[in-house]
């Protein structure tokens, strides 16, 4: 994997990433969580939208490289 391999594939996660959390915010979570709870739902939210760009990212670069 070449240096451009590498930050072309960066580049795609990072933005992937970018692109989920700010599409999960057309999301209305709030029902599903506990009243009190703003940290361990702040660290929920970063996580999701961090698989959910991972997943986007692989899908790209897999119909990009393959």
């Amino acid at each position: 994997m070449s240096l451009s391999d590498f930050l072309v594939s960066a580049l795609v996660y990072v933005a992937c990433f970018g692109f989920a959390f700010w599409a999960m915010g057309a999301l209305n979570y709030e029902k599903y969580l506990k009243q009190g709870h703003t940290a361990q739902a702040q660290v929920l939210y970063f996580m999701a939208a961090m698989a959910l760009g991972y997943l986007c990212g692989s899908f790209l670069l897999a119909i990009v490289y393959r």
